[in-house]
């Protein structure tokens, strides 16, 4: 058996490596997210472990929220290789700074939720519960008083 034989992969195989079902791996295909993918003699996708680990990448950008038209751009860069560097720098550095806003966003409202966690846990270990929201949300005052 040779080592391309070895690296040879099902669709299936590679659904359980990426959790991405096999009809999102024909779909991510037909949108020129992967380079060709072979078939075997049956006709089946054969798929090798650079596949799978470009899968994971595109996993990664897609679930942070790069649109799959970006995604697409990035990877038809990476194809071309040599002389994209920049291009694909830049694609990079742009969705990292979305994401970094993301955290930074989704931060901001854990600390709100916690702070409102901390408020409810007082009254109920106080024994006060019962009054809160009971005029409708304090709104005023030290975002710990607010309920």
């Amino acid at each position: 058996m040779t080592n391309a034989e070895k690296s040879a992969l099902s669709i299936g195989e590679v659904s359980t490596l990426t959790g991405l079902a096999p009809h999102t791996l024909r779909f991510y295909e037909q949108e020129g997210l992967l380079s060709a993918v072979r078939r075997n003699a049956s006709g089946q996708h054969v798929f090798t472990e650079e596949d799978v680990a470009w899968l994971r990448v595109c996993v990664k950008l897609r679930s942070s929220g790069m649109p799959l038209p970006e995604i697409r751009h990035y990877a038809q860069l990476a194809r071309e290789g040599e002389g994209t560097e920049r291009q694909r720098f830049e694609i990079l550095r742009r969705h990292e700074a979305k994401v970094r806003q993301q955290v930074a966003d989704l931060q901001e409202a854990l600390d709100v939720i916690h702070a409102k966690v901390e408020v409810y846990a007082r009254h109920l270990t106080a024994g006060t519960a019962d009054r809160l929201w009971h005029d409708g949300p304090d709104c005023g005052g030290p975002l710990e008083h607010r309920q």
